[in-house]
């Protein structure tokens, strides 16, 4: 048989164990390349926002880069074992390591760049779909356009042929390294399996349950007092992340074995073939694979918690731009509100005024805490708290003596409890003045601009107020708010605000252009984290993949002798399944655990609403992530039956 014969056979014997690392190779590539097409549009200088689009997405393709490089390393690293008895053969019937080194790089290139002139194609041809989806996100009026970048198709060529080497290289000091008779083991030998559940195995299950336990309790307190110092909460922040990884590292361990030993002792022996396919071989290669899972769990999360983080930013958008601009435009110079009221008035769009002074006094609010303030930070229990008058504030009645707060946020209620009633102090410079606190208000007056940094805003009466004004100097600012009348003129007057916003900056606010520009910033970050958390899921899905097809085929005369035993395929296939559930349903559930927990710890900093966009993204995520659970079942199915059929 001649060399290119040899080559044409054994391509065609071991395409169908390649046909899914084609699909994610060329799915790998079209990603990589649509993406970095991306940073060489010109529509990505309308999309940027307030951060630099091409920067953005220079630097997520390093990341990109990464995770592919490692993916398909690993596929190698998989593949090449399952080919060693063929290596062993070809060493026996006389070639050389170098000339078998050789086979198989030629074989490989063959697969490797025909899909990526494949992935090239489709990245182009989805590379226009890729920039409306961004241009959607971000709410850019702009026309998307399909256009060739030779610079994207250069850096995609290099970046693979880069990894091309690297899986060649790996190729070779596999070859190298083994002898004829390691080459027929080492595909038995690829899993360290279990025989025996040990003390020490017990013992670190049990430290792994206790360690992610600890670490979910402490990052439900990050934000609410017990780490108010940026020391402590850096520190904090180490231990959970610390906390969890470690924890999860011996979850997989020893965790997962230990509680499926208590199951298998429960059951006093008598398992049911469900059990034996699924738990005990479970039991037996999950030690083997922690490290492996540990590092899918991880990366899962933070792409989970990462992505639902920025969709609650890009989802709360409009209702932070309620918060922060209170009006439809508001100003805090007499000036810029007037040439704006000149320009409305010129183009004959109705408005509404609203004016609120403000002034700054210091007060002691330590007796309407829930915490006293000496337990949460380092500093005294005063602060800079903005007032104005109940007069200018509609709707809302302050006693004689009282004071109410407005602008209840998430981030007040987890940095500052506030009591419903309790006692408040002034600190003036001539004198104090105590009033009796009456109570939270969620809704908010004042721009953002002007609450001292986010803080609750004080209501008194006028008297009160007029009373604090005479003994301050100058400390003291003007709000100025605009509403339009007519709903459908909005967007003619936000137009009409660039020229006051140029001229005057900061001091001119709108609450469209605050919602758009967030939408634009959080929505290129969200595409970015998506785009990289599909690729990470595609990619851990495909190992997992692969390690189940090394599974089934070690496996695969354990379904002859049941089937023997009298066992049916419809009774092997429901122990598969349950097999599969803890394979990929362990990882998921776990990451989506952590994720939830480091979510929920301060998601309150990046925008007003939780459980929907959070929800949106975790079963988005499940749902793709379990297309490669019905794909490991479907496989081991086709094992399973070729395995029944098989006649000795």
């Amino acid at each position: 048989m001649t060399l290119k014969r040899l080559i044409i056979q054994s391509l065609k014997q071991n395409i169908r164990h390649y046909y899914l690392y084609v699909l994610a190779l060329i799915f790998s590539v079209s990603l990589y390349f649509s993406f970095v097409t991306l940073q060489y549009d010109p529509a990505l200088n309308e999309v940027s926002g307030s951060i630099k689009g091409a920067a953005a997405i220079r630097s997520a393709s390093v990341l990109l880069f990464a995770i592919v490089a490692i993916f398909l390393l690993y596929a190698n690293r998989i593949f090449i074992k399952r080919r060693s008895s063929e290596i062993g053969l070809f060493q026996l019937i006389g070639l050389t390591k170098d000339r078998i080194f050789g086979i198989l790089t030629i074989e490989n290139s063959v697969i490797y760049f025909s899909s990526l002139v494949v992935g090239i194609g489709i990245g182009f041809v989805f590379s226009k779909l890729v920039m409306m989806i961004l241009i959607k996100i971000t709410n850019v009026d702009y026309l998307a356009k399909l256009r060739f970048a030779p610079q994207a198709l250069s850096q995609t060529l290099i970046v693979f042929t880069i990894v091309f080497v690297l899986i060649a290289l790996t190729n070779y000091f596999f070859i190298r390294k083994q002898t004829i008779l390691s080459l027929f083991h080492v595909l038995r030998s690829t899993e360290n399996q279990l025989r025996r559940i040990s003390v020490l195995n017990m013992i670190i299950g049990m430290i792994g349950l206790s360690l992610i336990i600890i670490g979910y309790f402490v990052s439900q307190r990050l934000f609410d007092g017990a780490f108010a110092t940026m020391d402590k909460l850096f520190l904090a922040m180490t231990f959970i992340l610390t906390s969890v990884i470690i924890g999860t590292y011996f979850f997989f361990k020893g965790s997962v074995s230990f509680i499926l030993n208590l199951i298998r002792k429960h059951k006093k022996g008598y398992l049911s073939i469900k059990h034996v396919l699924g738990l005990s071989s479970l039991m037996f290669r999950m030690k083997s694979n922690s490290l492996l899972l540990t590092i899918i769990t991880t990366v899962s999360a933070l792409a989970i918690g990462l992505l639902s983080l920025s969709y609650i930013t890009y989802y709360s958008a409009d209702k932070n731009a309620e918060q922060n601009v209170v009006t439809d435009f508001a100003f805090t110079t007499e000036q810029a509100a007037e040439q704006f009221s000149t320009v409305l008035t010129q183009e004959g769009i109705d408005y509404e005024r609203i004016v609120r002074e403000v002034i700054y006094v210091e007060a002691d609010i330590d007796g309407i805490l829930t915490t006293p303030l000496d337990l949460l930070n380092e500093f005294d229990s005063s602060f800079i708290v903005p007032v104005v008058s109940e007069e200018v504030v509609e709707h809302m009645e302050v006693d004689q003596g009282e004071v109410k707060m407005v602008g209840d946020s998430p981030i007040t209620q987890s940095m500052l409890a506030f009591k419903n009633e309790g006692e408040l102090v002034w600190l003036t410079k001539e004198t104090t003045i105590s009033q009796e606190f009456t109570g939270m208000i969620k809704d908010t007056i004042l721009p953002y601009t002007l609450t001292s940094g986010g803080l609750p805003t004080a209501i008194v009466t006028a008297d009160t107020f007029e009373q604090l004004a005479n003994q301050l100097d100058n400390d003291q600012s003007v709000f100025i708010g605009i509403e339009i009348t007519d709903r459908d003129q909005l967007e003619q007057a936000n137009q009409h605000l660039t020229t006051v916003s140029n001229e005057f900056g900061s001091q001119a606010l709108s609450r469209i252009s605050f919602s758009q520009e967030q939408k634009q910033s959080m929505g290129l970050i969200m595409f970015i984290v998506g785009f990289l958390g599909l690729t990470f899921l595609i990619t851990s899905g495909c190992i997992l993949y692969f390690k189940q097809m090394d599974e089934s085929e070690l496996e695969k005369g354990n379904y002859t002798i049941l089937r023997k035993l009298g066992f049916t395929e419809a009774d092997l296939t429901k122990g598969i399944i349950a097999k599969q559930f803890f394979n990929f349903g362990i990882p998921l559930i776990l990451g989506l655990s952590h994720s939830y927990f480091a979510v929920q710890s301060g998601w309150f900093f990046f925008g007003t609403e939780l459980w929907t966009p959070m929800l949106a993204v975790m079963v988005l995520y499940t749902a793709l992530y379990s297309c490669f659970g019905l794909l490991s079942v479907a496989y081991y199915r086709q094992v399973i039956h070729h395995a029944l059929s098989y006649k000795n």
